[in-house]
């Protein structure tokens, strides 16, 4: 599990092919930034670009994980060296500044714009109308990583549409601040609101049942 608050800028330095066939993974060596790896250990999980991942190979200033073709087909940002935001699995101890995030990245949206609002800057994403019925107003939601709050919710022919005010802290802390109309970015909706959904249709279910 994570929380959402970014702890790092790293940077993907290599993306070395895990074999020759066309399903192969890759392997994405990592210089971690100002991550702090003393306590990191081999079979530990670190969130990347908001992708939970298993690190297989570290050093004092880096490590490596691999990805599955499958999970490249379904996030962005771990093709290709670049930045990426990083965060450390959450300890029972630690507290919690965003909300329970569980690194499992549930689809792709698209930056319809990302501008400067006064200090701040509006960051609108598009959505798919399946991942759309999770947002909610005051909600939270998981960009490339990022814990943040819904702004607002517009539900449109392609989707959904919902916008986010993004403070200067967290744009200068992670790699939200390289966004533009167009950009891809990786998404997780809100836990709870996973398991209020499937609360309700299995009830719903049991009614039509009785019925």
């Amino acid at each position: 599990m994570f929380t959402g608050i970014v702890a790092a800028i790293g940077r993907i330095e290599t993306v070395t092919p895990l074999g020759d066939h066309a399903n192969a993974g890759v392997r994405l060596s990592i210089d971690a930034g100002g991550l702090p790896l003393a306590d990191v250990t081999l079979g530990d999980s670190i969130a990347i670009q908001g992708a939970c991942m298993t690190v297989v190979a570290k050093t004092d200033t880096g490590f490596d994980v691999d990805v599955s073709r499958e999970s490249l087909s379904k996030t962005v940002g771990l093709e290709r060296p670049g930045e990426v935001n990083l965060e450390k699995a959450l300890r029972l101890a630690d507290h919690i500044g965003g909300h329970l995030v569980s690194g499992h990245v549930d689809g792709l949206g698209t930056v319809t714009h990302f501008a400067p609002v006064g200090e701040s800057h509006e960051l609108r994403v598009r959505a798919s109308a399946d991942l759309g019925k999770y947002l909610a107003y005051k909600g939270s939601v998981v960009v490339n990583g990022v814990s943040l709050t819904v702004n607002s919710v517009r539900d449109n022919a392609e989707g959904c549409e919902f916008s986010i005010n993004l403070i200067p802290h967290t744009v200068a802390v992670t790699t939200l601040k390289h966004l533009k109309a167009g950009s891809q970015v990786n998404l997780e909706i809100d836990l709870i609101a996973r398991y209020v959904e499937r609360m309700l249709s299995h009830t719903t279910l049991a009614q039509r049942a009785v019925a």
